[in-house]
């Protein structure tokens, strides 16, 4: 029996090693899924000036668009098979991981436009939203104690990843002797074993007693007790394994989805006031290069500043989600969301270098630490077994902002300026972050409470 503190959680100690693999699994299902996708900056820059020359930037824009819409909107049927099918999340990733390779190694074939909307927007983008979505989910139901700090990890992946891959993919698209056709198949060269990895770790944890498992908010604080207990025991003995094996087998017979969340007002408020924010979430990542290089800096330094804004990301994600296990994943939620707001309006008040840096790095910890918290906040208000359903359709809401989001900001920006997009940035956010506090209060009232 795992020891507890006083709080009744299990402590970081008392967490066995196939939960830390899964974690790491996750880690870098999101370092080749979302990291990958942050570096689409790249491409689009190689694509305007090379192989799409003669394609505006906005409609070469539409390839990161897309794919960024399928990850998000796939990872709402990704998530309910995950859960339902009982099959386990390795065949899902199988499939996902070949379809990215599939994706990766075509695009390295392709040279006309709708060729690369195909391969690097549709079938990238939906493979992706397979593997994303439940890696991320088996990850929190691995620790159900500590799902701040687990989601802070596992996405701290794709922060990672978009310090990375952008440096590596500049560095391959520039080389005259590489190309872009062996760029793109040198990416799939290193995805394969990476993806491996993921598939071998990422397994999910002893299902819990089936009375335990409820939708109710206080699941967090009751019923997680005894699956915590069951999740981080030892491996079971060899006596049980065949009674298991038995029981799972007739497990998969048929399929169980479980949708109660969809009904969880709380869960239809931090749906909608994130769906808000993410309409100027993104804005900066889009744009903060175009902004320094506007400034008269230094193009190089501009394209870094990406990479800065993703390793101050990497500690926001980790940083907020392990406190939010002891103070409330709602309430950082809604805080951090709220400052990324605040620092959203500042963003034209930097006019130097060492201004944009400062920003960047603060926009960077709080921004990071809504996408972490995110996911913890929508597997809090749902049940043991329902958790990637919940996160899929979350992912499925912001879709559509990570759709519109992006050509709605282009038109501000050509017609307004840099200020009127820094107040949209601003007004995005702080109204999704009150509409998460709203959720928060609307299931306790009492703020002293962490939720």
């Amino acid at each position: 029996m795992a020891s507890t503190p006083r709080d009744g959680r299990p402590t970081l100690r008392d967490i066995p090693l196939r939960t830390w693999l899964a974690v790491l699994g996750g880690f870098l299902a999101l370092f080749s899924t979302v990291g990958f996708l942050n570096a689409y900056g790249v491409f689009q820059a190689y694509y305007q000036t090379h192989l799409l020359a003669d394609r505006s930037p906005s409609a070469i824009a539409w390839i990161g668009s897309v794919s960024v819409f399928l990850l998000y909107l796939g990872s709402g049927l990704a998530g309910p098979l995950a859960d339902g099918l009982g099959l386990g999340p390795r065949w899902l990733l199988f499939v996902g991981s070949v379809g990215m390779l599939v994706a990766v190694f075509s695009a390295s074939l392709s040279r006309a436009y709708w060729q690369l909307v195909l391969t690097q927007g549709v079938l990238l983008g939906a493979s992706m939203s397979i593997v994303f979505c439940s890696a991320l989910a088996v990850a929190m139901r691995q620790m159900p104690h500590h799902r701040g700090l687990a989601a802070g990890l596992v996405m701290g992946g794709a922060s990672i990843g978009g310090v990375v891959w952008p440096v590596v993919l500049q560095a391959l698209l520039e080389h005259h002797d590489v190309g872009f056709a062996w760029s793109m198949r040198a990416s799939g060269f290193v995805l394969v074993p990476i993806l491996a990895v993921v598939c071998f770790t990422v397994v999910e944890p002893p299902s819990p007693p089936k009375k335990e498992d409820t939708c109710h908010p206080d699941h967090d604080k009751t019923s997680d007790a005894a699956v915590a207990n069951d999740t981080y025991m030892s491996d079971p003995p060899a006596a049980s394994a065949t009674n298991m094996n038995t029981a799972v087998t007739l497990n998969r017979v048929r399929p169980d989805f479980d949708f109660s969340v969809l009904r969880n007002r709380t869960y239809i408020l931090l749906c909608v006031g994130l769906a808000i924010a993410f309409l100027g979430w993104f804005i900066p990542m889009f744009y903060l290069s175009a902004y320094a290089i506007a400034l008269g800096q230094f193009p190089s330094m501009a394209f870094h500043l990406v990479s800065l804004l993703n390793a101050a990301s990497c500690l926001g994600r980790v940083v907020p989600g392990h406190l939010a296990d002891t103070y409330g994943h709602y309430n950082l939620l809604a805080v951090s969301t709220i400052l990324s707001g605040i620092i959203g309006f500042c963003w034209t008040k930097a006019t130097t270098l060492a201004g944009v840096v400062v920003w960047t790095l603060a926009y960077g910890f709080f921004s990071g630490a809504v996408i972490s918290l995110q996911t913890a906040c929508a597997a809090k208000v749902t049940s043991h077994r329902s958790q990637g359903t919940a996160v899929g359709f979350l992912m499925a809401c912001l879709s559509v902002s990570a759709l519109i989001g992006a050509p709605i900001s282009g038109h501000i920006l050509r017609h307004s300026g840099y200020f009127t997009l820094s107040v949209c940035t601003g007004t995005t956010l702080v109204s999704g972050g009150l509409v998460v506090a709203a959720a928060r209060f609307y299931e306790n009232p009492t703020w002293k409470i962490a939720f």
